[in-house]
């Protein structure tokens, strides 16, 4: 039976078998090459020089913290190796990139990862910040109604509070006695002083003053030149006299009602011009310094969304508000259109410039406690931990007053995932707690065997044994990690897959 005369179906199995077991006998015969060129290793042989540049640069053995892999930093040994978890050569940590806190990323990780780094700068930098605020009257436009004569109201005109009034226009009526009296004395006067204007008559100066000095009164009390020409004119005094409003504007507060009688010196009226508002805002106490008069003020209100007022801090008030603990600022607005009303919340963005200051980008900052780090980038994939001191933040920066000069190179991008490598690795020191030295710690209690008997023997980790197991040959202990209870070590230290500290295994190390 030939291949041709095979169906088909059986011809291409058997091709295929055919070419599965040629490609299986040729992995076996350059098996020692293919895995070579797998892991990147060129198969020609290197000279010494060559091998040098491929191993990574190390300090000398003595200054060797431990060994680590790139791949997973939580794996850590005192000798050269493979990584248990990933078989790479395990690379060395010197103890002062241990000290620094320096982390190795290989470039394939912080791709995956999505490091990205920004360069320190230095520049103009602008501050802003937030406030709220609410619209006011203008103070400035406040104008009473008052009387300087006692009375009654016998027709009140304006009787709403909030009513927009006109200058000049009359607000009430009202009879006065005092009032009456004195224009009956302007008439009498002014009859006397036209009886006198007879050609040689001595007494005419005289009656003229008297005149005068009537109509003079009229004026202190509240009339008007119209108004006693209207007397004069009539040649009898009013039983009522109106009131007119001296200013325009709306009735903001009113108290006083048809009828009622009204004493000198009584506010009745009180009227507020809007054509000019005021907006007081509450600064913060901490953003208090950056505030000044003539300072740039961006004005928002929920009630016009689509509008923005641009003006300026008119006025910082020299006192702060007990409870709250923040100044306030005053903004004057326009009003025309009358869109602006008292009451109103307002938001209010202030903008301060700090001049040139060294800025770093906010997404950079990493966030430990009393501390505040960034990920200098040292190139060939380390990053150093570097603690700073940052001010103020402006749209994404911070003004670093120390720890960094303009020109270095930070991680902003992946950020926690370094920082979190470096406090599994190397970077103890910036994440915990300061710890008491050595010389400050508690002394071991005192011995309590006679001074002829010899010091027992301790094991490692292991309470002290009485005189009569000291002699017994004490086991090596073995440590196991909790979570991988195949890890194995003889010392003390961290679990080479999850980075847990290693615990005595339990029924080792006993007699």
């Amino acid at each position: 039976m030939t291949l041709s005369s095979l169906p088909s179906r059986n011809r291409s199995r058997l091709i295929s078998l055919a070419l599965a077991a040629l490609v299986i006998a040729l992995g076996l015969v350059f098996r020692a090459p293919l895995r070579l060129w797998f892991a990147g290793v060129d198969d020609k042989p290197m000279s010494a020089g060559d091998l040098a540049k491929t191993q990574p640069s190390a300090a000398p053995t003595g200054d060797i913290d431990h060994y680590t892999c790139s791949m997973h930093p939580s794996v850590k040994q005192a000798e050269p190796g493979k990584c248990p978890i990933c078989g790479m050569d395990l690379i060395p940590i010197s103890k002062q990139q241990q000290a620094d806190g320096v982390v190795l990323i290989d470039e394939g990780r912080r791709q995956l990862i999505g490091v990205r780094t920004s360069v320190v700068s230095e520049g103009p930098l602008q501050s802003s910040f937030h406030a709220l605020g609410r619209v006011a009257y203008d103070e400035s436009a406040f104008t009473d109604v008052n009387l300087k004569v006692r009375g009654w109201i016998s027709k009140l005109l304006v009787n709403e509070t909030g009513q927009r009034v006109t200058r000049g226009q009359t607000l009430f009526l009202m009879y006065s006695p005092e009032l009456y009296s004195a224009e009956q004395d302007f008439l009498l006067a002014n009859r006397g002083a036209g009886a006198g204007s007879v050609p040689g008559d001595a007494g005419a100066p005289r009656a003229l003053s008297f005149a005068n000095a009537a109509r003079r009164r009229l004026n202190l009390l509240g009339l008007s030149d119209a108004q006693i020409d209207a007397v004069s004119a009539k040649g009898e005094p009013q039983e009522s006299t109106a009131i007119f409003s001296p200013a325009s504007g709306f009735i903001i507060e009113k108290n006083v009602v048809e009828g009622a009688s009204v004493e000198a010196g009584m506010r009745l009226f009180r009227i507020a011009a809007l054509n000019k508002v005021w907006v007081e805002a509450d600064v913060y106490e901490a953003d208090l310094a950056h505030v000044h008069v003539g300072q740039h003020a961006h004005v928002t209100l929920d009630y016009l969304p689509e509008r923005a007022y641009d003006a300026r801090v008119s006025y910082v008030y020299p006192y702060l508000e007990a409870g709250a603990r923040t100044g306030r600022v005053r903004i004057a607005l326009a009003n025309q259109a009358l869109e602006l009303r008292p009451g109103m919340y307002a938001k209010v963005e202030l903008e301060s410039e700090l001049g040139s200051r060294v800025q770093v980008p906010a997404s950079a900052i990493v966030y430990t406690g009393p501390r505040r780090l960034v990920f200098v980038d040292l190139g060939a994939g380390r990053f150093r931990p570097q603690e700073v001191h940052v001010g103020r933040e402006a749209d994404g920066q911070y003004e670093v007053l120390d720890g960094l000069q303009a020109g270095e190179r930070v991680a902003t991008s992946g950020v926690f995932l370094i920082a979190a490598e470096a406090r599994i690795s190397t970077a103890a020191k910036y994440w915990d707690n300061d710890v008491a030295p050595e010389s400050s710690l508690p002394s071991p209690a005192p011995s309590r065997l006679p001074s002829s008997s010899p010091p027992p023997a301790v094991a490692p980790h292991r309470p002290p044994r009485s005189n009569a197991s000291a002699a017994t040959p004490v086991p090596q202990i073995q440590f196991t990690c909790p979570m991988h209870p195949a890890v194995r070590q003889a010392a003390p230290g961290k679990c080479p897959i999850c980075g847990m500290d290693l615990q005595p295994a339990p029924g080792d190390g006993k007699p």
